[in-house]
């Protein structure tokens, strides 16, 4: 059985997925994820900090430790924003590759947001166009599509906003959980999307209809997990999952109510993410309040799955 890993090293979060070719996607074999704030502090010096880059390295030798021990075909590892801005991220991953032997490139955020696509693309089967929305640590994803029946998903134009939860955590700090402080979060980003917005006229097409607005990340699972009541966070219970706006921006408020402790205990937080709930709530309010769609389909899916597809489907037979 051919087993294929894919590694998304990003601001927040070191992931790896291992999976085998099943009809027409894969079946997951392993996986590993750990918060590693590889971007902490990034905002203010342009570099990666020692204890970040350590944290980060310790993740990778874990995860170097588990493809060891199975039967990899081929493995792509792939690093984002923090090491796209990060003075001294081309020599943290020559580091990364002396000591585990792991290969990273940094990828542009065009093939980022192409990753989701790819990732996403079977929950979008119906409608004439959608806005794909990745919120990550260090940036924010937008690919907007074009739906034709019987033919792919086409990315119409993307942009990548310099912001993301870790981004606005550090900017705001204990403000950010005020009204007042939430309330110019959210300010922020607006300001970002308006000129995507200028370019593609999305409120307009929104509002002829025939619009999926679609998010892969941490907040919009989160706020899925919140919606549905769920006791604890299960990937089966969320991914794919349809929200009207009411239920997502019932979530919002919830999560704006619950304070840091009462976040840091919630079975769909946690102590670890915390910090990053409220700016990943304010970054989807911003992109919600601009294109107000119906509903909103949650995907907990993203970068590694759409690698992982790429690699099958290319039949690679060499490590990466």
């Amino acid at each position: 059985m051919a087993e294929y890993a894919a590694l998304d090293l990003g601001t927040n979060n070191c992931r790896l997925l291992v999976g085998a070719p099943s009809g027409s996607g894969f079946r997951v074999l392993d996986s590993f994820s750990r918060i590693v704030r590889l971007g902490e502090g990034l905002q203010q010096s342009g570099r990666l900090s020692e204890s970040a880059m350590e944290r980060a390295l310790a993740a990778l030798h874990a995860c170097a430790a588990r493809l060891a021990r199975r039967p990899v075909r081929a493995v792509r590892a792939i690093a984002t924003e923090a090491c796209r801005r990060a003075e001294n991220g081309a020599a943290f991953l020559a580091r990364v590759r002396e000591e585990t032997g792991l290969e990273f490139s940094i990828i542009s955020t065009r093939e980022e947001a192409e990753l989701a696509l790819e990732s996403c693309a079977p929950l979008l089967a119906l409608g004439r166009r959608a806005l794909l929305f990745d919120i990550g640590g260090g940036s924010t994803e937008l690919a907007w599509i074009r739906l034709d029946p019987g033919r792919p998903p086409a990315l119409i134009g993307y942009d990548s906003l310099p912001v993301g939860v870790v981004t606005l955590a550090e900017q705001f700090g204990h403000h950010g959980y005020s009204p007042a402080g939430y309330r110019e979060m959210v300010e922020d980003v607006a300001a970002r999307l308006a000129a995507f917005e200028r370019i593609h006229c999305i409120a307009h097409e929104i509002h002829i209809g025939g619009v999926r607005l679609l998010g892969t990340s941490g907040t919009v699972t989160t706020l899925a997990g919140v919606a549905l009541g769920l006791p604890r966070y299960r990937r089966p219970d969320v991914d794919g999952q349809v929200l009207s706006a009411a239920q997502t921006l019932a979530a919002t408020e919830m999560l704006r109510g619950m304070g840091r402790d009462g976040l840091a205990h919630h079975p769909c937080v946690g102590p670890e993410r915390a910090d990053f709930v409220l700016p990943g709530c304010a970054i989807f309010e911003a992109i919600h309040g601009l294109w107000p769609a119906a509903t909103v389909t949650v995907a907990d899916r993203g970068l590694r799955e759409g690698m992982l597809l790429r690699m099958m489907r290319g039949g690679r037979s060499a490590r990466a």
